[in-house]
């Protein structure tokens, strides 16, 4: 139904927008071949354009990320985290297009994002941070995410807009856009919009809560931020490892949490669902 009420921006848009997600369940997050597998289905059982199959960036995923675009599947990329990370989710784009080109099928109306969840980031550096206690570590609050996020921006233009991705581009391949989830500021000490303002730039998709988006509506800034500032980037993450905090503990252990919280809700879904069909049910 909601890919439906959405295709009309998905045809004005020339399948640009208008997209709905669905994911595979949480619980195949380890298993390529089973989540591959759950992705055809999904998509062959809706049967509509403007569909994405989320597939979480986990190193059974890739696979099935690739070979779910050599199929003709467009995915939401879930669950990302780290830079090098998405480096290789869209490596795995790159190489489901090639593939899929090889064999001659169509590429144009493939589409993909790659997710990233910015506030939890910040949520467990902060914490992190917080222990730490220095007037230099608690200076770092508030900076980690978006920091990170520029990176991967960077590594989007890096890779999207040089010769890696060319001779796709020029067959008619769309790019991977970067798509920055979790921005509602879980920390009342920060600006309401802090992510929302801090990730503008092109070719990229904002899922935001209706809370931040009135906020936004009623006194956010519209700028191009997400390739400015770069070198502070690189430098707020320098700093947070000289201050003893990984950010590839943090990336993974925020991935292993992921899978895990997807899982527990996608479970209580069912069960809700599972007990309204058993009090509608005729006696």
């Amino acid at each position: 139904d909601a890919a439906d009420v959405l295709r009309g921006v998905y045809d004005a848009s020339d399948g640009t927008d208008g997209f709905v997600s669905i994911e595979v369940e949480p619980d195949l997050a380890d298993d390529t071949a089973a989540t591959l597998e759950r992705a055809r289905q999904l998509w062959r059982r809706l049967s509509r354009p403007n569909l994405l199959v989320k597939i979480p960036a986990t190193p059974a995923g890739l696979p099935a990320i690739e070979a779910a675009i050599a199929e003709g599947i467009s995915v939401n990329v879930t669950l990302m985290f780290s830079v090098e990370v998405y480096r290789a989710v869209a490596r795995a784009y790159i190489a489901g297009l090639r593939r899929r080109l090889a064999t001659g099928g169509e590429i144009d109306r493939i589409a993909s994002v790659a997710s990233f969840f910015v506030s939890r980031v910040d949520t467990k550096v902060d914490k992190a941070l917080d222990a730490i206690g220095t007037d230099g570590a608690l200076a770092l609050r508030g900076r980690a995410a978006i920091a990170n996020a520029k990176l991967a921006y960077a590594a989007y233009g890096e890779i999207f807009g040089g010769p890696e991705f060319a001779d796709l581009r020029a067959a008619g391949a769309r790019v991977q856009r970067c798509l920055w989830a979790s921005t509602s500021t879980k920390n009342p000490a920060y600006r309401d919009v802090l992510y929302a303002e801090e990730l503008i730039g092109p070719d990229t998709v904002d899922t935001l809560p209706s809370e931040t988006i009135a906020a936004f509506l009623d006194h956010g800034a519209v700028a191009r931020t997400l390739d400015a500032g770069l070198d502070e980037a690189h430098a707020t993450l320098q700093a947070l490892e000289q201050q003893g905090i990984s950010m590839q503990q943090v990336t993974d252990e925020l991935t292993a949490e992921g899978v895990a919280s997807f899982a527990r809700s996608f479970d209580e879904l069912l069960a809700a669902i599972d007990a309204q069909r058993q009090a509608l049910a005729p006696a």
